[in-house]
């Protein structure tokens, strides 16, 4: 290992290559652009609160998700301990011997790859379509789902980091409601489609949440010209479920949020939206207000963090419903 003068560290540019390399080697992906940012502020002595702010990201969600996770993923791909204090020191160490993978593979294993070698592989990045055989079920966690989205007041939440099924497994549950529902109406609603700018006001954001969800349900009606000065933000969001959205399905609604994690960002809104998400969940459940409408109702969130925000814990829909976490695929499960 060569001696390194911290006085006068590698380009940045080089470091990064280093890392992605690295990581690229062990988790077969590059680095992400959010990862990319810690890196660089790190490389410059920014804290996580400079970080944050200079991304438009919460300082919570670097912190407690994005840093940590980091330093635990370099660690390994590098194969010696990364934090935020050592990082130029091994970075710049390793800059001129990138390990390479080691193939762990047995003969049989290896045997069963060249076997698969004649088939027309699909890419697999991203939602895998209902249609592809090469979708890998978890039991039993899709019957389980299955199962759980057929109940009055279903709530179901999805957690796995980013490309591990999560938006996969969610179509599949859509897709079986509407199977066993003819008359169901599924809306696959991602928030990561919002503008940054819907996330900075609470009305905004639900006038465009009604919006969005209006318009995948191919319904007339207008949310600006039923929005009301009188009531407050979730009061009309509330009011223009129960007045134009459900009136207008014959069987159940299943509604799933995809990519929550981008309100996680904003606790400005996060707070307010999941108690919404909540209260809908225990009309839809146990019928508080006696409007029979909301047991239509059947809620998928699909996030891939944690919510480090403060939320009540009888005001939050992450602890409540059918809890699903996924994990990686063994090897056995993968050919």
């Amino acid at each position: 290992m060569r001696n390194v003068d911290l006085s006068d560290p590698i380009p940045f540019e080089i470091a990064l290559k280093v890392a992605d390399a690295a990581i690229f080697a062990r988790a077969a992906r590059h680095l992400k652009n959010i990862e990319v940012a810690v890196l660089r502020g790190t490389w410059q002595g920014q804290k996580y609160d400079q970080i944050a702010q200079e991304c438009g990201y919460a300082s919570e969600y670097i912190k407690h998700d994005v840093g940590p996770k980091l330093w635990q993923l370099l660690s390994s791909s590098l194969g010696e301990k990364v934090s935020k204090t050592n990082l130029i020191a091994v970075l710049s160490q390793q800059a001129d011997r990138v390990p390479k993978p080691r193939d762990t593979r047995t003969t049989a294993e290896l045997g069963k790859q060249s076997r698969c070698a004649s088939v027309d592989w699909e890419p697999l990045t991203g939602l895998i379509p209902l249609d592809s055989t090469f979708y890998v079920e978890r039991p039993p966690i899709e019957s389980h789902c299955y199962e759980e989205v057929m109940r009055p007041g279903a709530l179901i939440r999805i957690k796995a980091p980013s490309q591990m099924g999560k938006t996969s497994l969610m179509v599949r549950i859509l897709a079986h409601a509407k199977q066993q529902d003819p008359q169901a109406h599924a809306v696959a609603l991602s928030l990561q489609r919002a503008d940054r700018a819907m996330f900075t006001d609470l009305d905004r954001f639900l006038r465009w949440f009604c919006a969005a969800i209006t318009r995948k349900l191919q319904l007339s009606h207008s949310v600006e010209a039923y929005w009301s000065d009188t009531f407050g933000s979730k009061g009309n969001c509330t009011a223009y479920f129960e007045d134009c959205i459900l009136p207008e399905i014959q069987g159940i609604f299943v509604l799933a949020l995809d990519r929550v994690d981008e309100v996680f960002l904003h606790p400005e809104i996060a707070d307010d939206f999941f108690t919404l998400l909540r209260s809908w969940y225990e009309e839809a459940a146990y019928g508080e207000s006696g409007n029979p409408l909301w047991r239509k109702l059947r809620l998928i969130v699909v996030h891939s963090t944690e919510a480090y925000i403060p939320l009540d814990i009888n005001k939050s829909p992450f602890n409540v419903g059918l809890a699903i976490e996924l994990a990686e695929f063994k090897r056995d499960r993968v050919f």
